[in-house]
């Protein structure tokens, strides 16, 4: 596309207008649209294809430290995705490169030479894996649930692995590469459908419905980990974190990736009760930050690009059509409807 072309183009957005309280409104976003204008030297200007919601943006929009900056408000909503260069003045990115990059909640986005490295942008590869498994398997929740089982969890075949949030975007890598590894793999998941889902489709071993009834989780892993959790990755925090703590064996490794079950607390955050298990058993909780191995992406890209391939991984998405829809569509995460990786699609590939 030409510069000229590129400058009658309107760019649609989505900015925090105001830091949410419990779940989040569309009183919280406002919406805004503006010309976009053509590439500095050495910069881009990338259409958007596809965003990947996740949990993490509601920790995004609360103000206060963190592992990332908060968005400001009025700033564009910080988001992942996937596009195409449409103008360039760079000598790394040609008109037509399809890119994984931090595009925001937005149409189009402008950037500098100065801020690829910033923004994560990197070309990808079509061949191995479609638009929406680079913002799934390929992507920010399948590197976070590739780095955070092998290097935090360390699974050894035999082993038992739970994960929560198992027909999430990370629980799904998760369950899967730790099978490959050797392991018995648990989920736990909302519903019914979900949890069939994941043993017939992915191939965990079980998978514990904790809307099933109260006791449900507990109950569950005495059933289902009769010898035992070794490793645990928790996507939820809240009361499942405990329950799942008092069945854990010596050594056991828990990844902390995230708590959605508190994301939207207008209270203290509940930190777990059963922590005094990790003392017993000699047991081991960390956190994992996807962006920590970011220099690591590929090697993990390359590996999971195989399993697709040879059909020992598959990758479920969730696609919601139409940036008008971003607020609707983030509160899917939070009340359990999205079903697969949450993707809002903005533009046709």
């Amino acid at each position: 596309m030409s510069d000229t072309a590129v400058s009658t183009l309107t760019n649609h957005q989505f900015r925090l207008a105001s830091r949410p309280v419990g779940l989040p409104t569309r009183d919280n976003w406002s919406a805004s649209t503006e010309a976009v204008a053509e590439p500095g030297d050495g910069g881009v200007v990338l259409q958007t294809l596809a965003l990947s919601l996740d949990p993490a943006m509601r920790g995004w929009m609360n103000e206060g430290r963190s592992y990332i900056p908060p968005v400001g408000i009025g700033e564009v909503m910080r988001a992942s995705g996937v596009g195409r260069v449409i103008a360039s003045k760079s000598a790394h990115f040609a008109v037509g490169d399809m890119v994984s990059a931090g595009f925001g909640v937005q149409q189009y986005v402008r950037l500098g030479a100065d801020e690829f490295k910033r923004n994560g942008m990197v070309k990808i590869d079509l061949r191995m894996g479609s638009l929406t498994q680079w913002l799934n398997v390929l992507g920010m929740p399948g590197m976070t649930g590739y780095f955070g089982l092998m290097d935090v969890g360390q699974p050894q075949s035999g082993e038992t692995l739970v994960v929560s949030g198992a027909a999430g975007a990370v629980g799904q890598t998760v369950g899967q590469v730790a099978k490959i590894k050797g392991c018995r793999v648990v989920g736990i998941a909302g519903g019914k459908a979900k949890c069939d889902w994941v043993v017939k489709e992915l191939g965990f071993d079980a998978c514990i419905d904790y809307k099933a009834g109260p006791g449900a989780v507990r109950e569950g892993l005495k059933e289902h980990c009769p010898k035992g959790v070794d490793i645990y990755f928790d996507n939820v925090g809240g009361e499942i974190l405990d329950t799942v703590l008092a069945r854990i064996n010596r050594k056991a490794r828990i990844i902390i990736c995230g708590a959605i079950s508190q994301y939207n607390a207008t209270t203290a955050i509940a930190g777990p009760k059963n922590y005094l298990s990790l003392l017993v058993n000699r047991a081991r909780m960390e956190g994992i930050v996807v962006f920590d191995y970011a220099d690591r992406y590929h090697l993990a890209v390359l590996e999971m690009a195989g399993y697709l391939k040879d059909g020992r991984m598959k990758s479920k998405e969730d696609v919601v059509e139409g940036i008008e829809h971003f607020p609707e569509a983030l509160l899917k995460l939070f009340n359990g409807e999205n079903f697969g990786k949450l993707v809002l699609q903005v533009a046709d590939q």
